[in-house]
């Protein structure tokens, strides 16, 4: 029986890219338990579907960027037989020819639920819920540390407007 993955599991596998916030193609195709190619593929069969704001394929030097970002980071998610991945092993690595030739596609959360719409498995329409619901956590904790920040800079602001009218510390009638 394979275990049940939340979308505390998949927040790792959302990165920022462009000031999106995506899923690499390898990544949904494992979620979504399809072969990378196979969802490339059927994401270019129905490219009509999915705009610039839904999947681009990134940069050479976004590629890098990422994939260096991920050989030097901890472990991540499990992956849908319960195996701890690490994220050098999911980016640089493939079944065959022993690395990724070409930069991979990123999806955002409508990327990511056009893309089970289009591969039309069962598993993929299942998990594109989970996908859906990581996505709004993350802007939930987004939207949670801008309050807390925006709280932080109006205290900050009371605090030096408070020591300034303190004026604290030896001053003559000159100050």
């Amino acid at each position: 029986m394979k275990k049940a993955l939340s979308s505390e599991q998949l927040e790792p596998l959302i990165v920022t890219v462009r000031g999106h916030r995506v899923v690499l193609d390898a990544d949904l195709a494992r979620l979504y338990e399809v072969s990378t190619k196979a969802l490339n593929q059927a994401v270019k069969r129905n490219s009509s579907r999915f705009p610039a704001d839904f999947a681009f394929q990134l940069e050479v030097s976004e590629f890098e960027r990422l994939r260096s970002q991920f050989v030097t980071s901890k472990t991540q998610a499990a992956d849908s037989k319960g195996e701890i991945q690490r994220w050098s092993q999911t980016v640089t690595t493939s079944e065959r020819r022993g690395g990724t030739r070409i930069p991979p596609w990123a999806f955002t959360e409508h990327g990511a639920l056009m893309a089970a719409n289009v591969l039309r498995s069962g598993r993929a329409v299942q998990m594109s819920v989970f996908v859906v619901r990581a996505f709004v956590r993350l802007r939930e904790h987004v939207a949670a540390n801008t309050a807390i920040l925006k709280r932080l800079a109006e205290i900050d602001k009371t605090l030096l407007q408070h020591d300034e009218a303190r004026r604290i510390g030896f001053h003559t009638d000159d100050d």
